[in-house]
Order: structure tokens, then sequence, then C-alpha cells
């Protein structure tokens, strides 16, 4: 008998994408599968999305106060009954078969934890995609292909989206859950939650997989279209890192020197591709994360001196 699947929604303030990830959820061709949607502290008209289609018998809605997507995302894994978790983002689309090709792979093994899909971008009306995003940038707003076989991922780098993401909830649990000093609060945009659970699934002797028929699509608002988004990103992403490896024992005065030696790269590379406005945005952000990454590595230091 095919498991049950939880697919959930963990959203703040998306009035405007929300609808249509929840309907594309709730048009699923999977048998068994509950929606749950955690209103993470929304002060738009998130319930009234949700309460508009709360009649449909698949669909819960819960609240959670406390800002940050992973405390959203355990509060989501506690409310759900399936063996499966499935995560949507909010400004995501499900393709009609997604529940069930993620169901097929933790049913053909056991051993696998995590599994997640290829992701397409979505563009705004009347929108093209800038002269300076490179196909790594593009990354950086959800898109995520790695070919059209099933793979078993094994370098952490290779991840899938949490855009687009699954796990099994008895090996959540079993780790603790989200860590909710990644991911995003707010409107900062710490990340690495889902690198974090390669490496822990993968340090365990199980499996990550991507699977290409779990399609997904994924919106582009137009304020993530400006270079000062990515600036932004770029620094968050650095922090993360750094906070992921201290979380994994990988911390200390070597954060430094590798670091620095990545700042040096970027900007070497920024130079070197002056000519090509993509190649040199990429490498300029690449330099401006790993500020982040010192900056934060630096604060630990202290932090640990002082203790």
């Amino acid at each position: 008998m095919p498991a049950r699947l939880s697919a959930i929604i963990c959203t703040h303030n998306r009035e405007d994408y929300l609808g249509a990830a929840i309907d594309s959820l709730l048009e699923q061709d999977f048998a068994d599968y509950e929606v749950i949607v955690v209103d993470n502290a929304s002060t738009d008209r998130t319930r009234a999305v949700v309460e508009a289609r709360l009649p449909h018998p698949r669909l819960r809605y819960v609240y959670e106060q406390t800002l940050g997507l992973s405390v959203a995302r355990n509060t989501g894994a506690n409310c759900a009954e399936g063996e499966i978790l499935a995560y949507l983002d909010d400004d995501a689309e499900a393709s009609q078969h997604w529940l069930t090709a993620l169901s097929q792979i933790f049913e053909h093994d056991e051993k696998v934890a995590i599994a997640g899909g290829k992701v397409t971008l979505i563009w705004p009306p009347d929108c093209e995609p800038p002269q300076w995003l490179s196909s790594n940038m593009a990354g950086n707003l959800g898109a995520y292909d790695l070919g059209n076989d099933i793979l078993y991922i094994t370098q952490p780098g290779l991840t899938p989206r949490g855009l687009n993401y699954a796990i099994r909830a008895d090996f959540l649990k079993r780790i603790g859950g989200f860590d909710p000093n990644l991911g995003r609060v707010g409107k900062n945009l710490l990340s690495n939650e889902e690198l974090y659970m390669t490496e822990k699934a993968l340090s365990m002797g199980l499996k990550v997989t991507y699977l290409p028929n779990a399609l997904v699509a994924h919106n582009v608002a137009p304020s993530r279209l400006a270079p000062s988004w990515f600036i932004s990103r770029s620094w968050w992403q650095g922090i993360s890192e750094c906070y992921r490896e201290r979380i994994a024992g990988r911390s200390g005065w070597k954060q430094l020197r590798s670091g620095g030696e990545r700042f040096c790269r970027g900007l070497y590379k920024t130079v070197k591709y002056l000519h090509d406005p993509a190649q040199r945005f990429e490498n300029l952000l690449y330099a401006y994360g790993q500020i982040g990454y010192l900056a934060s590595a630096i604060r630990g230091l202290l932090f640990t001196a002082s203790g």
C-alpha cells in the first residue's frame, strides 16, 4: 500500500502567489494525501486565501506565530499525519504528477530519506532574464535541473531545492527537525538548511535523490530581478555557510584562511571576466558572500574567546 503523504506549504505574506500553490496541490493525481498550510505570522490576506478553499476535505490551516521558515516547517511536520512530508514553497506550483513521482521513489527504496525534483522558473509578465543573470545565479531564484534521469546525490552542494522537497517523517524526527538557526526568518535570507539535512542523511548511510519527473515551477518575484537582491542573498549565503560549518564541528581559525582564499579567488575572476556581464557579476557576488562568511566566522571566534 502506498505511503500516505502530507503536502505542506509554509507561508509568510505571499497572498499573491499562495492561491495558485494551494490549487496545484489540491489537483494532484495521487490518492492518499493531505494538504497543510502553515501560516507563519502573516499580516496580509493569507488566512482569507486559505479559508476560501477550506471546504476542500484535504486542506488544513495551521497558524504559527514564531517567525522562521524552519520553525514553520517543524510545525507542519508536527501536525502532519503522513509518512512522507512534501514541502512546496508558497510561490511555487507543483505539476499534477508531483506527489506520485515523490511517492514512488520512497516506496521503491526504503533507504531514501530525502528527495526533490526539477524546478523551472516562471518569469513575471513582460519580463525577460537580465543580461547579467548567469545560469548559476538562476539557481538563487530556485532553478534546479540535474538532467532527465534519476540521480542519487553524493555531493551535498547538489541537494534538492527546499521549494520542491520531500523527507521521511521518521528521519526528520530522528535528527530533531529542521534547525531553526538555518532558513529564512522574515526578510533575512539565511539558507543551507537542506544542504545540512543532506549531509546528515549521507553520514547515516541514507540516500538523497533527484527526480526529474517531480516537477515544480517557481514564480520569480519582480523584486528579485534587482542586483541588490542578489547582493543581499550572497551575504546571507556566506553567513549560512559559516553557521553550517559551526554546527558540523568544522569552525575555527581555519575558516579565516579558507574564506580569505575564496574572497581573493572571487575578486580575481571578477576582473578576469570584465567583458562578460553575467560572469563578472556572478564572481563579484561570490566574493561579497565571502565577506559575510568571514564576518560571521570572526564573530564566532570572538564569542568563543569571550566565553
